[in-house]
């Protein structure tokens, strides 16, 4: 049985990145979901999330959550955002100097993503690795997902769209499958 955690991203009283009238807190639960959802039509696999519903969690507890359930890997959904409008795209992070085998996850979870969301923008920012907490103190594999720019308007307006979130959705389960060769039901 595989077992996937799924973060998304903030919640509750951190709303994480806004613009453009979108709240990061708010389509990465949509996302979440929707990728759990994709999942249940495949053998040999649990999906839990971190958050169901809009509430604030700290990242202690994401983490602890998915280390005590013993979770096969952690997925951490977020969207971006920066000072200048003009910053857009996907970009994927593991942690700092991790083995080949999250790598390996990383270039698939990666690649599957971009097939996907290379239809609406091509704007590939790249896999890096980071120290980030999600990354550093899960106990199991572990990649962060940056999908597109709140304060880019462009990217914006695809975040507003449900056929754009279900591909996004479609692309990080597209990885998880190939990844682990699910079958389905």
């Amino acid at each position: 049985m595989v077992k996937i955690f799924i973060d998304p991203g903030h919640g509750g009283n951190d709303s994480g990145a806004t613009g453009n009238g979108l709240k990061e807190k708010d389509v990465t639960l949509k996302i979440a979901k929707a990728i759990k959802s994709k999942l249940k039509e495949y053998e040999n696999v649990k999906v839990k999330l971190s958050r169901y519903e809009d509430e604030t969690l700290a990242l202690r507890e994401r983490t602890e959550m998915a280390n005590s359930w013993g979770a096969d890997v952690f997925i951490s959904i977020h969207l971006n955002s920066a000072s200048s409008d003009n910053a857009s795209g996907f970009e994927s992070f593991i942690y700092t100097n991790t083995g080949s085998r999250t790598r390996g996850f990383q270039d698939i979870l990666h690649s599957e993503i971009m097939k996907l969301v290379d239809n609406y923008t091509d704007d590939d920012r790249g896999k890096h690795e980071a120290n980030f907490h999600v990354l550093r103190e899960s106990s199991m594999m572990a990649c962060l997902t940056e999908n597109l720019f709140v304060s880019n308007k462009a990217d914006a307006e695809l975040l507003k769209d449900e056929e754009f979130i279900n591909a996004v959705a479609e692309g990080h389960k597209n990885g998880i499958v190939k990844f682990y060769d699910l079958k389905k039901k």
